[in-house]
């Protein structure tokens, strides 16, 4: 029942006639990665690996290495996401393209009281191709563009969206070793008519700074990250943060806080690092008895 309630909602929001304060596509709010997920979704200013290419762009230049990303998040009410991303290097600039696959299985078909006539699954995907460069010292901007696609049993919408955004690194002669402010817009774009209405994209903004430290003598490497976010057509705001405890660039430990929502706010999680090879896991708890989030991501440096 609760699964049919979770797609009413869905399905309403995008083939009825939306408010001010209505979107669609909600996959595109997940988070890409399990460190960012259980850092508070902090990966603006966080990000520095080929999950930039989903938070901010204008963080791939931070890192030169090629690299590949795995990663599965079972939601809750059998929302399940797979995502794959990959980052490169061509023509002297970075570059990372990405890949979400989202569904909701066995939706059922009623018409009439009693057994269900049918079950469907709703499928969501994008694929996104990124790119981040230097404008001057200290000073990055990044852009993405990504492939849209919802269909919901018989229906079916294209669309593309894009993401800008900015990441400024805080000179060391300022003081402050480590610092950084970033700031992003997401999901801007459209799409087709999905049955009668087109869907409207969850768009963002989202600023934030991070700061990363080291204890030289306890091998410990510190990163704290903090996020102001606002959807562009509701009146919200939510303001997330996290940190990272990461010990002898082996096993690391990460909590965040999610504010501004009635079924989140705790997040953590836990990152095992064996030379270029990376595990991490994020658990995302929710209220109002819906469960829980888990993704886990691998990934892999060369």
């Amino acid at each position: 029942m609760k699964k049919i309630i979770l797609f009413i909602t869905i399905y309403a929001a995008t083939i009825f006639p939306q408010s001010a304060g209505n979107s669609g596509l909600s996959f595109l709010k997940f988070g890409f990665g399990a460190r960012n997920i259980a850092m508070g979704d902090v990966g603006i200013a966080a990000s520095n690996d080929v999950t930039s290419l989903f938070y901010n762009p204008a963080n791939l230049p931070k890192t030169s290495e090629t690299e590949i990303m795995l990663m599965h998040y079972e939601w809750i009410q059998d929302v399940r996401s797979e995502l794959l991303g990959v980052k490169f290097s061509l023509f002297d600039l970075p570059f990372a393209v990405g890949f979400n696959v989202t569904t909701i299985s066995d939706i059922e078909v009623r018409t009439k009281p009693g057994e269900a006539e049918s079950k469907f699954n709703a499928n969501y995907f994008f694929g996104s191709l990124s790119t981040g460069f230097n404008l001057i010292d200290n000073l990055a901007a990044g852009i993405s563009i990504k492939y849209l696609y919802e269909g919901i049993f018989v229906d079916e919408s294209e669309g593309f969206g894009f993401d800008f955004g900015l990441n400024y690194s805080i000179p060391i002669a300022a003081g402050i070793e480590g610092l950084s402010a970033s700031a992003v817009i997401k999901n801007l774009g459209s799409m087709n008519e999905l049955k009668n209405e087109k869907t409207k994209l969850p768009a963002e903004f989202r600023i934030g700074p991070a700061y990363r430290f080291k204890l030289v003598d306890a091998k410990f490497d510190i990163t704290t990250a903090a996020e102001l976010q606002k959807y562009l057509d509701t009146d919200d705001i939510h303001f997330n943060i996290g940190a990272e405890i990461l010990y002898d660039n082996i096993i690391a430990l990460r909590a965040g806080y999610l504010a501004g929502y009635e079924s989140k706010t705790f997040t953590g999680g836990i990152g095992l690092i064996w030379g270029n090879l990376n595990f991490d896991y994020a658990l995302s708890p929710f209220a109002l008895e819906l469960g829980s989030g888990h993704s886990i991501s691998l990934s892999f440096k060369f």
